[in-house]
């Protein structure tokens, strides 16, 4: 029989300078702010653009339809008192750089933190959505516009750079959120 050891950690509240630390010092993170959840913009419209604008959409567990609502995104905003907004590299792996902040934060004693990040999820080259049952739970997030936030008007009221990409030369912008407690 395994014994288990008790271990007791004494939590204390991250300052906010601390936590844009912490994401400035990941590789890629051109900067990070601190915003209030409810300054996260949610839309039913935005999983229109998932389900009627990218392939991706049913293909993979950590997109629509798989992932909450806009609804239920709200709910679980409203349930956050900060949140973590960090602006990417083009070249980063947003998903990644997201799940290892999430996990620092966590680490530091925010046991609610929870990391969103952009895009497709790139863990598994075939999700295995047939049995529902993700590869890579310890790793794989949500993109923000996969469970509805409005990543354009959450972004321009954090006060970063973000505009619609008119061309396959355009570099874009790319965001990442981690909701911390």
């Amino acid at each position: 029989m395994k014994r288990c050891h008790t271990i007791t950690i004494k939590f204390k509240k991250i300052p906010n300078e601390e936590l844009c630390n912490i994401a400035k010092q990941k590789s890629g993170v051109k900067g990070a702010r601190i915003i209030s959840p409810s300054n996260v913009v949610t839309a039913p419209w935005v999983r229109l653009k998932c389900q009627f604008g990218c392939d991706g959409y049913g293909q993979c567990l950590v997109c629509p339809p798989f992932t909450p609502t806009p609804e239920q995104m709200r709910k679980v905003l409203d349930s956050y008192n900060r949140s973590i907004i960090m602006h990417f590299d083009p070249e980063t792996d947003v998903k990644s750089t997201v799940a290892d902040l999430e996990r620092e934060i966590f680490l530091r004693g925010a046991w609610k933190a929870f990391g969103l990040g952009a895009g497709p999820c790139c863990f598994c080259k075939n999700c295995p959505v047939k049995n529902g049952q993700c590869k890579h739970p310890e790793r794989a997030r949500p993109a923000m516009e996969a469970c509805g936030i409005d990543v354009f008007s959450t972004v321009k009221k954090a006060g970063f750079p973000i505009e619609v990409v008119r061309i396959r030369r355009q570099c874009p912008n790319y965001y990442g959120l981690v909701l911390v407690d």
